[in-house]
Order: C-alpha cells, then structure tokens, then sequence
C-alpha cells in the first residue's frame, strides 16, 4: 500500500540563507531565514520532537510579507545533538532562543516570537532574560502549556486516566528510548490519535507522523524527561509583551485547560484562539488560522507591517467572547 502524499504546503520551503548559531554553552543551532529581507521579522520556534519543517505551513503563508526565521531546537533537525543529558534543560531552551535572537534581530528591533508546544514553553523559559524581552515586540502561544503537563494529559480515556497510568503512559511511551522505524499505518494511526486531531486529512497526519520519526530516540527521550517536571510558571508571570494564546479544542497532549491558565497568568494576554476539532499540531493541521493570528499580532505590534492579509483558506472567526475567540473550521 502506497503512503499518503504529504500536503504540498507542509514540504519545506528553501530559505534565503541559512545561519549557524552557537548558544551559550557552544551547541551550533540551524538557523533558517525565509522570506523578505529588510521586511519585519517573525521567529519560529517548534516543539517536541520536530524541526523547522513543522512551521513549513505557516512559513508559507507569511513569507511574502515577512522576514521569517525558523531555527532547530537542539538536537532536533540540523542542530548539534548535545553530548550529554546535562544539556538538556529550560535554561537550554531560554539560551538557545537567546543566542538565536541576537543574531537574527539587530539591536534596536523587535520581533513577533511564536512557538509551538516546547517551542512556546522556550518564550516562557527565556521571558525572565532582558536581552530576549529588549527584541521581542509580542508573542504567540501554540499549543503548550506552563506546567503540570503529565497531570493533564489526555492521551488515555478519561474512565482510566489516573495518575499512575498517566505517569506509565510519559514514562514508558514517550519517553522510551526505542527508535520508532518506518511509519506503518497502525503506526500513524497510533500516533495521530495522539497528536492529531478527529477527522485531520490523513495527509496531514502522514506530514505530522514523519516529523516526530524522524526525531532521534535518545533526544526524544530526553526532553521527554525535561517535560515531565517542567514548570516555567514563573517566566510566564515575567511575560511583560502583548501575547496571544492559541489551542485546538482536541488538543490531548496540551489541552485547552491549560491555555486558560496561561491566559489567566499573563500580564497583557492578547486573548485565546480555540479551534475546532485541531489537535496538537494546528500550525500543521490549521496552518492558516495560526498564520492569522501571527499576522494580527505582528500588525498591532511591529511597525511598518499592513493590516493583516486574507488568507484564502483562513478559518472565519465566529464568536467573540472575552478572552477567548473561537474559529469555525
């Protein structure tokens, strides 16, 4: 059986020029720029398990009225994979974006960050350093969550979702250190029931699923471990930019529960996007609606950008209830 086409918009643009950044700790970081030179500057950061790659969608859909960067969290995609467990950590993730940060917005400028699951709990991370803060002029939120991730996830039915099982399910599964070969059908269809939201066209799942296997089992598995007792509640409180907040209703692995938290703890919360349906991976399966929200956040906050563009396939939005909107799909 032959596997499903993968979308044409999630297939990775070709940057502009590509950069090797050097954190503080000496990991060389791949650093991709996309898009309009001279024109304002997005950063992308992606999650777990990911690379650039995953923000192909969303790269997309911005390119033509952005300068748009997108770099490698370590030891995913083009990064260095760091020599031991010790390099694993928040202060990582907050010197990483950091390093990537300086290089990429001069002194004096400002960008719009977003970043998805690990990717946003980075911007948290990092949102105590004055020296990410003096270049970043707002922040998206996508999918992720400030703490209590194992507590809340949703993987399992709720009849028996316990602690122990929830625990079981982190230690034992996301955390294993077996490699997880070719993607098979009962593979994806494993794995999208996790990250993928109910009736995402198989093709996007296809997309989704070889991002996550292609993923190294040691690096998985040690930010797995990071994950399990992440708590970067205090940067998110120290937050002090314009910040939306954006989550898919079906979400299992950051659920919506805990976007409201965030809101809830931010200092100046620029509301949350619920969107129908969308599981984990919305900049994938909804890219249009995240490239929306980045777009008004970049529009209300960086100087010299347009009202925002009409994507033809962005999601209207339906209701209005503050804080939080939600899109029909």
């Amino acid at each position: 059986m032959s596997r499903p086409k993968i979308p044409a918009d999630c297939l990775a643009p070709v940057p502009a020029e590509e950069l090797d950044v050097r954190s503080a700790d000496g990991t060389r970081l791949h650093v991709e720029v996309h898009g309009q030179p001279g024109a304002p500057t997005i950063v992308l950061a992606h999650g777990w398990t990911c690379s650039t790659v995953f923000w192909a969608p969303v790269i997309h859909r911005l390119a033509d009225r952005y300068r748009v960067v997108a770099y490698d969290q370590r030891g995913h995609g083009r990064s260095e994979v760091p020599p031991s467990r010790v390099r694993y950590s928040t202060r990582a993730l907050a010197e990483d974006l950091s390093a990537v940060l300086a290089r990429v917005v001069p002194a004096g400028e400002r960008a719009v960050l977003a970043g998805h699951s690990m990717g946003g709990m980075t911007i948290m991370a990092a949102a105590a350093r004055p020296e990410v803060l003096e270049r970043v002029a707002a922040a998206v939120l996508v999918s992720t969550g400030p703490a209590d991730l194992v507590a809340e996830l949703r993987v399992l039915p709720e009849l028996v979702r316990s602690p122990g099982l929830r625990r079981f399910v982190h230690r034992r599964i996301l955390r294993s250190r077996l490699p997880l070969g070719p993607v098979t059908a009962l593979g994806r269809a494993a794995l999208g029931y996790g990250i993928m939201g109910p009736g995402t066209p198989v093709e996007r799942t296809e997309a989704a699923v070889r991002l996550v296997h292609a993923c190294p089992a040691a690096v998985r598995a040690n930010w797995a471990r990071v994950l399990e007792r992440l708590d970067v509640r205090a940067g998110l409180a120290r937050l002090t930019v314009p910040t939306a907040v954006v989550v898919g209703a079906e979400d299992r692995l950051t659920p919506p529960v805990l976007a409201h938290r965030m809101v809830a703890a931010l200092a100046d919360p620029q509301g949350l996007l619920l969107l129908p349906g969308v599981g984990h991976m919305a900049p994938i399966e909804q890219p249009a609606a995240v490239a929306a929200e980045i777009d008004r956040l970049a529009a209300a906050h960086l100087p010299g950008v347009r009202p925002p563009a009409v994507h033809a396939d962005a999601p209207t939005v339906t209701a209005t209830v503050d804080p939080e909107r939600t899109a029909a799909v």
